[in-house]
């Protein structure tokens, strides 16, 4: 058993850009961590453990019975059950519900039919990059507007509502923001929102039909409550994760020739290489947390009742009892089994999705900019260690060459699974 007075704090220090917290490192599967409101708990670094309590229907998402292990300006706030339409934040079978009546939206064949969309939208960003010339951040220019645009087309949100949208999910998603800040924040999208669900009962926003809020509309089976919900959280949750992980795949394969070479050598491999893109970076770093609902016991040790567990992904998905030479970015081996868009009931709803637009867009980058390199040192780009989604803040590239302006590829000679 584990001596309770070795639980220690999450640090959050990372060796490079592209590496999990030293400490996180080289802790045990499953140890005792102290969380700031003085709550104690566990942090799973394992990956067999990890996969265990994802499983686990023994562990909840509740919102109201989780535990914050980062941000002490918010840590000692007991956060409230989730409201109708959250769902991220329920257990079955309020949560299965809403995941039957979105599961088709996010699934296979709906990518597939917003394909066009996809490369037409990466090929409108890499246009507006190329008319303004080099230097760019990458992250303003073309990993924050592809995805955004992207869900923003699958939900059917209007032009005029995007730009503030975005603004508001990125102070979210901050775990720095004060209390006052990420609430206004969700007000800001909660109004957005409300206000086109309106104006979807009215009948008076064109070219909507498509979008999922539409159809969610026409079909009557949810409140304005929980439409109003359901879309703030599909659109806060929708993009950031997407962006951030085209930012970091970006710059890590910009200081790794031998890798982008690869991936631009071997298009039919792209599939192959955003699964090791994913499990290399795993970008969801403290956000993934469970609570005991009763006492369980998992690799030896007993997780109480009411006890909350970190589940860190980017360190479960360097496991070397999982993956051989976990630590190596190669993009021809195979990562399947990787937690990044975790496991279970709760594995991440916009994962084919994600695979596509990440799939589309980096090939596209890479073919349209060939001699794309950092426009600073690799060092001097800012990384958010204390954000729920790891990434960059910008990435500033550079380039020679002047490409021509041409839409993105039609194929990229991988199925969308």
């Amino acid at each position: 058993m584990i001596d309770d007075r070795a639980a220690s704090p999450l640090e959050t220090d990372r060796p490079t850009p592209f590496d999990p917290p030293v400490e996180l490192r080289r802790r045990p599967p499953l140890s005792r961590l102290a969380y700031p409101d003085g709550h104690l708990g566990w942090v799973a670094t394992g990956y067999s453990v990890t996969r265990a309590i994802l499983a686990d229907p023994r562990f909840s998402t509740r919102r109201e019975l989780l535990h914050q292990p980062v941000g002490r300006e918010r840590a000692h706030e007991r956060p409230t059950p989730a409201e109708p339409g959250i769902f991220p934040h329920m257990d079955p079978p309020e949560h299965t519900r809403y995941r039957r009546l979105l599961s088709a939206h996010f699934g296979p064949r709906r990518v597939a039919e917003l394909t066009p969309a996809i490369r037409r939208y990466t090929g409108q960003a890499l246009d507006a990059m190329a008319d303004g010339g080099s230097p760019a951040d990458l992250v303003t220019a073309f990993a924050v507007p592809v995805p955004a645009l992207v869900i923003c087309e699958l939900l059917g949100v209007p032009a005029e509502d995007r730009h503030a949208i975005q603004a508001a999910t990125a102070v979210m998603n901050d775990l720095d923001s004060t209390p006052e800040r990420a609430v206004e924040a969700v007000m800001s999208i909660t109004g957005t929102v409300r206000g086109l669900i309106g104006r979807l009962r009215a009948g008076t926003v064109m070219g909507a039909e498509d979008g999922l809020l539409a159809h969610a509309v026409a079909t009557g089976d949810l409140t304005d409550e929980e439409l109003t919900n359901l879309g703030m959280v599909l659109l806060a949750t929708g993009h950031l994760p997407t962006s951030s992980m085209l930012a970091l795949g970006t710059f890590v394969l910009l200081t790794n020739p031998a890798e982008r070479a690869r991936l631009s050598a071997d298009a039919d491999g792209a599939g192959r290489a955003v699964e090791e893109l994913l499990r290399y970076l795993s970008i969801l770093q403290f956000d993934v947390r469970r609570t005991a609902l009763a006492d369980v016991e998992i690799d030896g040790q007993v997780i109480a009742a009411g006890e909350t567990v970190v589940l860190a992904l980017p360190v479960a998905n360097r496991d070397p009892a999982r993956f051989a030479d976990p630590d190596a970015l190669d993009l021809g081996r195979s990562s399947v089994g990787h937690l990044a868009f975790g496991h279970g009931v709760h594995q991440c709803l916009g994962q084919h999705l994600a695979r596509a637009e990440l799939r589309i867009a980096l090939t596209a980058l890479f073919g349209r900019f060939p001699d794309l390199r950092l426009a600073v040192a690799a060092d001097e780009v800012p990384t958010r260690e204390r954000s729920a989604v790891y990434g960059v803040d910008r990435l500033p590239v550079a380039w020679d060459s002047s490409p021509h302006r041409h839409s993105a590829p039609e194929a990229d000679g991988a199925a969308l699974t």
